[in-house]
């Protein structure tokens, strides 16, 4: 028997999982499933899926309308138009990028996707034959879309059919500015390219600064993803969407297509798309609590690093912090790691993002505030004792 190439992933555990001990007891900073930190709502939430219309079998390849309609409200309240009939529904996040790198990309293309980044697109790439082509976002203080190397990237490979934002990005939390958006619609104009957004987080801003993409107005096929695992912190769920924005006659084709596809899988269940008009409204009431948990722990963070020798990087949105750490000779990202375990604390090195050097390691704003605080106060004082070592003289 032969099995296909494009799942042939190493099984071998890589440096980061072959040196991690066991440590069951050690303080978790890295936990980013919010059902899982005590972020959840009231049990009757779940009523919404007995509604006994769910009985029936009425299967929609896009969506069910009213579960349409619910996403297109979603987006209203929030000042964007959205028709519900360019709404198509998938089970997660995952499953939508699946999808759209099928329907835009054939065997061998690519697409554009931010570096550093979450690897999510690597193996859904995989699957679908489609490459990740990394575009730089640059850091000097804030981190910023780095042009030239955006540019340099596409005229680089040619076969580059979509470009990815994600605003805000993981796990930077950038967000494009409206001169780094407009470039962003220009480019994929200019090389006749589809946009994918992903917004999961964008419900999440920790300043004043970050706003919703202009999305509407792009002159260019734009595709939207979004979904409950963020927007209303239920990931058991299993309910996504993707919102088509663009001209008539390319979202007709791109959306007929679509429906074909989609009707090879029926994936999204009834009940959850009967009840996401009340999931949904739900998410009101449960996201104040999700930002409150998110600006307490940013202020800890703050307040713990001033005057150490740890850096906070700037956090503006989304559900991580990134903390730089000292540049010790035999000390990289995972080394750190390694170090801050044996003390009994679990953060994730910066490698798995596609961090460079120096030294970065992530936490997870989720985390509860009393395991942060102990947390991050284990990590400083391991930090120093490790600093002063390195400069205590050699006899």
């Amino acid at each position: 028997m032969k099995l296909s190439q494009r799942t042939a992933w190493p099984v071998a555990d890589g440096r980061w999982a072959q040196a991690r001990p066991p440590t069951p007891d050690a303080l978790d900073l890295t936990t980013s499933n919010p059902t899982a930190v005590g972020l959840v709502h009231p049990p009757g939430i779940l009523e919404s899926l007995a509604d006994p219309e769910a009985s029936r079998y009425d299967p929609r390849p896009l969506g069910l309308p009213q579960a349409q309609r619910a996403v297109a409200s979603y987006y209203g309240q929030r000042g964007r138009r959205v028709d519900p009939d360019r709404v198509w529904l998938c089970a997660s996040t995952s499953e939508a990028y699946a999808r759209l790198l099928t329907l835009l990309c054939d065997p061998g293309d690519a697409v554009a996707v931010a570096q550093p980044g979450y690897p999510l697109l690597d193996m859904l790439g995989d699957v679908a034959g489609v490459r990740r082509v990394p575009y730089p976002l640059a850091y000097d203080g804030a981190w910023h879309l780095d042009r030239a190397g955006l540019h340099a990237a596409l005229h680089r490979d040619p076969s580059i059919r979509a470009l990815v934002v994600i605003a805000p990005h993981n796990p930077t939390g950038h967000v494009p500015s409206s001169a780094e958006w407009q470039v962003l619609v220009d480019v994929a104009r200019r090389h006749e390219l589809a946009l994918l957004v992903d917004e999961v987080f964008a419900d999440y801003r920790l300043s004043a600064d970050p706003s919703w993409l202009d999305v509407e107005t792009a002159d260019v096929t734009t595709v939207v993803l979004s979904g409950l695992s963020k927007v209303a912190a239920l990931p058991q769920l299993k309910l996504s969407w993707a919102v088509f924005h663009g001209s008539s006659d390319e979202l007709d084709e791109l959306r007929r297509r679509a429906e074909l596809l989609a009707d090879a899988f029926l994936s999204v269940a009834t009940p959850v798309q009967r009840a996401l008009p009340a999931l949904l409204a739900a998410a009101d009431d449960l996201q104040p609590r999700i930002r409150e948990r998110l600006q307490t722990n940013l202020q800890i963070l703050r307040e713990a690093v001033a005057g150490r020798p740890v850096d906070l990087l700037p956090v503006t949105a989304g559900w991580t912090a990134l903390l730089r750490l000292p540049t010790i000779e035999g000390l990289d990202d995972i080394g750190w790691a390694l170090q801050l375990l044996s003390v009994g604390v679990r953060v994730d090195p910066g490698f798995l993002f596609d961090l460079p050097a120096p030294p970065r390691v992530a936490v997870s704003l989720l985390t509860p505030p009393a395991t942060m605080t102990e947390g991050i106060e284990r990590l400083l004082d391991h930090v120093d004792a490790v600093v002063r070592g390195a400069s205590a003289p050699r006899a």
